[in-house]
């Protein structure tokens, strides 16, 4: 497997650009050679490569078909237009011949998670779809319903995505890879997507000339002032928590983008939950199973017994109903939950003031865990034909490069099949760079390179003087138009959302010992997670006492738990 894997990632590193030989039709080959272009006779025209190739147009119509997760929340579709037909799927028609054809939908969360499974298990999966679990693509790659895009990646995948593949180190290829081969496309997302940071109204604060909370003890106090007086209404809550399609905590098989999950909470305490910890003697243990973790279950017990924490908190439909209604004061997530997650909160009340910043441990330190390069993967059905596979890569590309150029008032998310690539460092270096553009230390044109690492930067460089005013040295919602809402959205959550992790040096950064499955994992960890889920949240929401955690532990030992921690300790080793 390593030796495949290098095979590949040395064609990344050096942009290797493979000219074709003509391509055959038959589904049930998954090493057919590309075609000069897409669809086309070799004969008939030059031979297309790199970049040429990998944004070339079909000659014909090239039919895919998805499924796609849908946010049932999101209003920002046209009236008119639909999954099936709207800017994003008519730009892949115009520009690349590529006929999206949306085969079923299911809703984010625990709908989509349902679906996919389904779909896995029923061995008939549409041309491609994005799972947001390793564990979905892996079933599906050992089951035989995966394409091995190896040779077609190196292909038809644009420079500027190579160059983000290698800008992981091989991580990204060898999450996406099963058995040597590459089964999917990866999601690479920045490093602040894993980090979770306090959103707090900023305005509240000030109404009650109140300080911004540090430590656990601030936010307790802060969130019942924020209760005791109503500054979001007679349905106030304090903290805003997980819904029933979110979770307590990140994991390390989902480590990023925990909104409203209690992260920074258990960092605080020095508890990494979900995660397997290297111990620092050769040994591994699972966060979960930590006193540190007992002792913050603890914390947000109370919390909730006191009305601090959302009383709906595991069973409501979205967690972003409070928090956009403006009746929450605090939530935890990573830089873009305020700005992008959080749009309605601003329609709704445009002073609502949400500031971000570190949660610290009584001594002063801020914790963190970090994710792995990223959490979801497009995977391709065995049975696609050749021409659809390069359509999916066509598309993937097209994403990459041309994201800065859509018009965001439009979710992104409704583009099909649409799998996040970004440098891991992508959302300090614009928080940097876009600052110096605000304070005129460097001009918009410093950043038009192209088909930049940094595939936002120059467009946001030209938007950031039009969206936020001086002056400069304290940022706040006053600073910032909401003329152009998706821009507004955007550069929100870079120079708000994400100034603690650019700014503020964290002082312990967690990593998960494996982000991926062990073999035993594969049969026993379905019945551990839910013994732990059910656990985390019963404990929080005072149906089970504290004690139960106890006896959690040594039921997870015993039922697997032990055996799955001595194969993550070889995994150490190695």
């Amino acid at each position: 497997m390593k030796r495949n894997l290098a095979l590949l990632l040395s064609a990344a590193l050096l942009g290797v650009s493979l000219t074709a030989c003509s391509s055959s039709n038959d589904s049930s080959n998954n090493n057919v050679k590309a075609s000069s272009s897409p669809d086309s006779d070799s004969s008939a025209s030059p031979a297309l490569s790199g970049d040429d190739l990998a944004f070339s147009k079909f000659p014909k119509p090239v039919d895919v078909h998805i499924g796609m997760v849908v946010d049932p929340t999101d209003k920002t579709l046209p009236e008119g237009d639909s999954v099936s037909n709207n800017q994003y799927t008519r730009y892949l028609k115009d520009n690349y011949n590529i006929n999206v054809i949306v085969d079923w939908t299911a809703a984010t969360g625990n709908d989509f998670k349902q679906k996919v499974s389904l779909t896995i298990a029923s061995g008939k999966l549409p041309d491609g779809m994005v799972v947001d679990d390793r564990s979905f693509m892996t079933k599906a790659a050992s089951s035989g319903l995966l394409y091995d895009i190896g040779d077609l990646f190196d292909q038809y995948a644009s420079k500027q995505v190579k160059d983000i593949m290698a800008s992981t180190e091989g991580r990204a290829l060898e999450n996406a890879s099963y058995k040597g081969k590459m089964v999917s496309l990866p999601n690479i997302t920045v490093d602040t997507d894993g980090v979770h940071v306090m959103w707090i109204r900023k305005d509240w604060l000030d109404k009650l000339s109140l300080p911004v909370p540090k430590t656990i003890a601030d936010l307790e106090k802060t969130a019942k002032a924020f209760m005791d007086n109503k500054l979001g209404g007679d349905k106030t809550i304090g903290i805003a928590g997980p819904s029933k399609n979110t979770f307590p905590y990140s994991t390390f098989l989902v480590s990023s983008n925990n909104m409203a999950g209690f992260d920074p909470i258990f960092g605080a305490n020095d508890a990494y939950p979900g995660y397997w910890l290297d111990n620092g003697d050769g040994t591994v243990s699972y966060g979960t199973t930590s006193e540190n973790t007992k002792k913050t279950l603890a914390v947000l017990a109370d919390w909730y017994k006191k009305g601090l924490i959302d009383p709906e908190v595991g069973t409501r439909d979205n967690t972003g109903d409070p928090i956009n209604a403006n009746q929450t004061g605090i939530f935890f997530g990573p830089w873009w939950n305020g700005g992008y997650g959080n749009g309605d909160s601003f329609k709704n009340d445009p002073t609502a003031n949400w500031q971000a910043y570190p949660v610290y441990s009584d001594d002063g330190k801020w914790n963190t865990h970090m994710k792995t390069t990223g959490s979801t993967y497009t995977i391709i059905s065995k049975n696609a034909k050749p021409d659809v596979v390069k359509a999916i890569m066509i598309m993937n590309n097209a994403l990459v490069r041309d994201e800065a150029t859509f018009d965001l008032s439009v979710a992104v998310g409704w583009y099909p099949l649409r799998n996040v690539m970004a440098a891991a460092n992508e959302t300090e270096y614009e928080y940097t760079e876009l600052m110096k553009v605000l304070r005129g230390e460097a001009e918009p044109e410093d950043y038009n390179v192209p088909n930049s690492l940094y595939k936002l930067m120059y467009a946001d460089a030209k938007k950031v003087r039009d969206v936020v005013k001086p002056p400069y040295d304290e940022l706040g919602v006053s600073n910032f138009s909401t003329a152009n809402f998706g821009d507004f959205q955007r550069l929100y959550s870079l120079l708000i959302g994400d100034r603690p992790f650019a700014s503020t040096p964290i002082d312990k950064k967690v990593y998960s010992v494996t982000y991926n499955q062990t073999p035993t994992m594969e049969t026993k960890w379905a019945n551990l997670k839910k013994m732990e889920d059910e656990t985390v949240l019963k404990i929080i929401l005072g149906q089970q006492p504290i004690d139960s955690f106890d006896k959690f532990v040594k039921d997870w030992k015993s039922q697997g738990g032990d055996e799955i921690t001595a194969e993550v300790a070889e995994l150490l080793k190695k």
